[in-house]
């Protein structure tokens, strides 16, 4: 049996088995597979599981059923793991990652770049007005916009970020079919089908939230970006929350100032007391993470290899830097044909001339 359908498995079970009792049951079993097959008392115990939790564990184990990858499928979700290429990049560095993700979409490989924008549900017309200038300069700059769903500054996020023709990635602290609030159904809708983001969630199908799965939520949230923005947030916001996260995780922390005299600003000024990077505009985070360099890297990276010939060159290239006549004599081919696909691959950022008809890999 493949990995993911143990994982489908044990996802059923994520009460009370979540991805870092999963890690260490498979160092006391050995591997995922023997993990699922021998799971037992003594094996519980060992990973910590409470002896109240012990017997529920075994019930719901003996009742869960074969689970077909297929249908699954078949919904428009698609089960992935940690080793799966659509697994973000930034997620698999974090201390306790998902082993399970369930998407609904697609993700991309330039969903690399990516800020979470998180704030209150209660946003006022000053949050509403932060937020679209941000998300729209960060998005029409090629960067993905990662948000949780809700309701005010999340939702303004997302709709921000499509509406500026970028992509986003919404969060769920539910299973991925069960879309909360039902209010942004349509808004979830819209992300799926518009091949410009995704829905996902670690959380089994079917589950509705639970208000312990926030915070287990806001450390994805955090841990697909390179940093998280928050944009208004009340004196207990979950936002705050996410921050936390990204703080812990390595991430940068930006916080937009706000009124002294406003309750959803309260949150934002803290997080400026306590270090966050004060922010007044979207550029200073472009700036900030050099985020347009690596655009157009991931961009080149996309192109690569167009040809046979442009792989070949790349590949002569990878021993370091040659003048166009020397490719020419390692391929065996003519200059004049070198130089066009030179030509054309430094126009894409393939390759890089740094003189006298000298090449190198960009």
């Amino acid at each position: 049996m493949e990995n993911i359908n143990y994982l489908l498995r044990f996802n059923q079970l994520f009460d009370y088995i979540g991805p870092t009792r999963l890690k260490r049951l498979i160092s006391v079993y050995g591997n995922l597979e023997k993990a699922w097959e021998n799971l037992d008392e003594t094996g519980l115990r060992k990973v910590g599981v409470e002896e109240g939790s012990i017997n529920k564990i075994k019930d719901q184990r003996a009742k869960i059923k074969d689970i077909n990858k297929a249908e699954i499928q078949s919904r428009g979700i698609t089960p992935i793991d940690i080793e799966h290429k659509m697994y973000p990049k930034r997620l698999k560095d974090i201390y306790d990652p998902p082993y399970l993700l369930f998407v609904r979409g697609e993700i991309l490989p330039e969903d690399e770049i990516a800020i979470g924008v998180v704030g209150s549900r209660k946003m006022t017309r000053y949050g509403e007005d932060v937020c679209k200038e941000f998300v729209s300069e960060l998005a029409s700059s090629g960067v993905t916009i990662v948000s949780g769903l809700a309701l005010g500054i999340d939702a303004c996020a997302h709709e921000a970020a499509l509406s500026a023709g970028g992509r986003t990635i919404a969060v769920l602290a539910s299973g991925v079919d069960k879309i909360t609030p039902t209010a942004n159904q349509q808004l979830a809708d819209t992300i799926i089908n518009s091949g410009r983001g995704a829905v996902i969630s670690e959380f089994p199908l079917g589950k509705d939230p639970e208000p312990y799965y926030f915070p287990i939520r806001n450390r994805i949230i955090s841990g697909i970006c390179q940093g998280v923005l928050v944009i208004e947030a009340a004196e207990k916001s979950g936002a705050l929350i996410t921050a936390s996260c990204a703080a812990d995780q390595g991430r940068e922390v930006y916080t937009v100032p706000g009124s002294i005299f406003s309750p959803m600003s309260f949150g934002t000024n803290q997080l400026a007391k306590k270090g966050a990077k004060v922010v007044i505009s979207a550029s200073e985070i472009l700036e900030e993470l050099d985020i347009s360099l690596k655009i157009q890297n991931i961009e080149a990276r996309k192109t690569l290899p167009e040809t046979e010939s442009e792989k070949r060159i790349v590949e002569v290239l990878d021993s370091g830097e040659k003048h166009m006549d020397e490719i020419a004599k390692a391929l065996n081919i003519s200059s004049s044909v070198v130089s066009s696909d030179l030509t054309l691959m430094e126009i894409k950022g393939i390759v890089k001339n740094i003189g006298a008809g000298v090449y190198r890999n960009a």
